[in-house]
């Protein structure tokens, strides 16, 4: 009788695998593993072989054997955030095709708890890490420049310069959605903020900015929460800002599910958008060129911002040179709310 297993465990070992499909331990290993480099039919012939004999691959025993794992370590602020599923879809996508397996963070938009997962993390020692911002702890950036893992930024660029990163700029964004309206000769701007995560804090800036030069510009027309971004808090906000500020004629906000709030809020009002007051969004989120009125929007390069930062990686692990910093840029979408 042929005994199947390691002698440990009696587990199928990888060896087996191989054997039975009649290819080399290696292959089997790329085949499992998603490499693209293998052919489509050893692909096939491997994956039908650790079926039959029930075998599952030993990530632990991969990175005794290797001195690293194959995962790719992802953390962001939120996965109830819809922003953040594009990016990780593209990032999938070009990791696994390449063997690597992603493990997902969340942090909650808190950088004490992104330093206790980066410490967990790097003690399975990834191939590489993808980060969401800079807003880190002091001790995140020292375990970052001593961990020598390769790392990537995404969604901000450095402006120092100092640190591999793919995104576009915040405050030019903010910066440009101020521009359009006052181009659409409106003059009693509002910022409508949510979450105020360092994101959210840039684009105000680059909104205030431009109001200030216009001399245009009045503290008191920002209303800012620190609770998650939704729809009802965008009708929440939206109501209260009208109460206060009646002769407001334009409104940025800051994420898309905020203005689709407001804008259903003026609907239950009776407020015409944009005769009586002007309405800008930022991502072009889903739906928001459904709104009615359509929702002009800053679009942002989520999906793309994924790809380019996974590529950005895989050449950093490949010891390959790099770009520092991709900068994606973003798009003004103007539909019927300005």
């Amino acid at each position: 009788m042929t005994r199947i297993g390691s002698r440990s465990t009696g587990r199928p070992t990888l060896n087996e695998v191989a054997r039975l499909a009649a290819v080399s331990p290696i292959t089997a290993s790329r085949a499992l593993r998603g490499i693209a480099t293998v052919a489509p039919e050893l692909v096939e012939k491997v994956r039908a072989a650790a079926l039959s004999l029930g075998y599952v691959a030993n990530p632990a025993a991969r990175a005794l054997a290797s001195s690293q794992s194959q995962t790719v370590v992802v953390l962001v602020p939120s996965l109830s955030n819809q922003l953040f599923i594009e990016p990780l879809e593209a990032i999938q996508g070009v990791l696994r095709t390449r063997g690597l397996e992603v493990v997902i963070g969340n942090y909650h938009y808190s950088p004490v708890e992104e330093e206790n997962l980066l410490r967990s993390h790097l003690a399975n020692r990834p191939r590489g890490m993808l980060l969401t911002g800079f807003d880190h702890t002091p001790a995140v950036r020292e375990l970052l420049k001593s961990s020598g893992v390769p790392c990537v930024h995404m969604m901000e660029l450095d402006p120092m310069r100092g640190a591999y990163c793919v995104g576009f700029s915040q405050e030019q964004a903010g910066a440009e959605a101020a521009r359009h309206l006052l181009g659409r000769g409106r003059r009693r701007l509002a910022y409508i903020a949510a979450q105020l995560d360092p994101r959210v804090i840039q684009r105000g800036d680059g909104f205030r900015r431009v109001l200030r030069d216009a001399g245009v510009y009045d503290p008191a027309l920002e209303v800012m929460s620190p609770l998650p971004s939704s729809i009802g808090l965008g009708a929440e906000l939206f109501a209260r800002l009208l109460e206060e500020h009646p002769d407001v004629d334009a409104v940025f906000f800051c994420n898309d599910d905020l203005a689709q709030g407001a804008t259903l809020e003026a609907l239950r009002r009776g407020i015409k958008i944009p005769e009586r007051v002007s309405l800008i969004g930022f991502n072009d989120l889903p739906g928001s060129a459904h709104m009615v009125p359509r929702l002009t929007s800053i679009r942002t390069p989520r999906e793309a911002v994924g790809e380019r930062a996974a590529q950005l990686l895989l050449g950093l692990i490949e010891g390959i040179t790099q770009e520092l910093q991709i900068d994606l840029g973003f798009e003004l979408v103007v539909r019927e709310s300005t």
